[in-house]
């Protein structure tokens, strides 16, 4: 891959651009994609960014949800469906801020994990990165539960404490429930 540098200042990302037809035109092959080539683009890791071919406006965001639109309804879904409700209910909401950062930090750790383990596992024979491959996944499944069990917690003692401040302010103010 060349450097490339697009029009938003980021350098070494592969530049795709999106005309008005809905069509995707990778610069670096010079030629038109699906969106399911971007999407192995994501599963190869390759860094690019998608712009508006008139604008030169950053869609990148808008395109990869798209590509998590089209999973979920072809295949089982990432989430049920009262999590959904539960998202969508705090979305744009005060808890937006904390919920966002919360879920960005843990997938970025998760991030982070595979990264090392991919980076250590480079001067393994084949026989010894079948059997990584083979652990990896229950490691992480322990690893994540453990780490989703402790935000639940986390976020109900965070609900309750919210409930008690409400309860103490409105019974200050002489208000029952």
């Amino acid at each position: 891959m060349q450097n490339k540098k697009s029009t938003t200042g980021v350098t070494d990302q592969r530049v795709i651009k999106k005309y008005p037809n809905r069509r995707l035109y990778d610069t670096d092959t010079s030629s038109y994609i699906t969106l399911s080539e971007v999407k192995q683009l994501v599963m190869d890791s390759e860094p690019f960014v998608v712009l508006d071919a008139k604008t030169s406006e950053d869609l990148t965001r808008s395109i990869l949800l798209q590509i998590i639109l089209e999973e979920e309804s072809n295949e089982s879904p990432m989430f049920t469906a009262p999590v959904l409700a539960s998202v969508i209910r705090f979305y744009g909401n005060a808890m937006q801020g904390l919920m966002g950062g919360y879920l960005e930090n843990n997938i970025q750790s998760l991030l982070d994990v595979q990264s090392k383990f991919s980076e250590q596992s480079k001067n393994l024979s084949p026989e010894m990165w079948a059997k990584f491959v083979a652990m990896q996944s229950p490691a992480l499944q322990a690893m994540m539960g453990g780490n989703l069990d402790q935000s639940k917690n986390m976020l109900q003692q965070m609900q309750d404490q919210m409930q008690k401040q409400t309860d103490q302010m409105l019974d200050a103010f002489g208000i029952k429930r």
